[in-house]
């Protein structure tokens, strides 16, 4: 027997949804995963709040973590697209770059992901319009007719806390496609949780291992003085 990418491990074929549901099931759980990646340092960052929620269509994604980083590295880190640079972050990201950038760092940006919940993988990509206020906040907007979202709107706000920073993150989602019922915001949230903690474990190495940009002068996607 030939399988396609819808066979589970042991080389059977998948029952009850056709490929293209399954494929996009995983594909919308690593969406939401990835969005949140944003993993192992000597402390590991510090989770006060980690949420997952949905009204009608839409999922919400809320977060609060403390890294043991300054803020101008954790924020070069989360706007470091060029050159595949999130592969760093999460071996899930397949590419990243920016494909329009001001000197402000404010811009167009690509992903490419591929997530994977039990036995079902599938690569996602997104086109965001990137808005930023240097050290302090990210927004990323997906632009839908090139994205695998009818919506996708993420915040990260960062707060100075002592020498570490707090990174607030919340995440608006609506997938282009249909989501099984039975594969609720409870495995979303499981496999949400185990990526995001090491994401954001990846983040903080990285970010430890750079010097702390001066004031506002940090820009998207410039790096700080390693």
């Amino acid at each position: 027997m030939t399988c396609s990418r819808t066979c589970s491990a042991a080389g059977e074929p998948t029952r009850g949804m056709s490929s293209s549901r399954v494929d996009r099931w995983r594909a919308f759980a690593a969406l939401l995963v990835l969005a949140g990646a944003a993993g192992a340092p000597a402390q590991a960052a510090e989770f006060s709040t980690l949420e997952v929620t949905k009204e009608g269509k839409r999922y919400f994604v809320d977060s609060t973590v403390v890294m043991n980083a300054c803020p101008g590295a954790v924020f070069h880190v989360l706007t470091d697209y060029d050159d595949d640079a999130f592969r760093k972050v999460s071996k899930v990201f397949v590419e990243s770059r920016f494909l329009e950038r001001d000197e402000q760092g404010n811009g167009l940006v690509y992903t490419k992901a591929k997530g994977c919940i039990t036995f079902f993988c599938r690569e996602l990509e997104r086109v965001e319009q990137l808005t930023v206020e240097p050290i302090r906040h990210i927004e990323a907007v997906a632009i839908p007719e090139r994205s695998d979202a009818k919506f996708s709107h993420a915040r990260w706000t960062l707060d100075p806390v002592g020498e570490a920073t707090q990174v607030t993150y919340t995440m608006e989602f609506e997938p282009d496609f249909w989501v099984p019922p039975l594969l609720g915001t409870a495995v979303v949230y499981y496999q949400l949780k185990k990526q995001a903690r090491r994401a954001a474990n990846k983040v903080e190495e990285l970010a430890a291992a750079m010097e702390c940009p001066a004031g506002p002068s940090a820009v998207a996607g410039a790096p700080p003085t390693p």
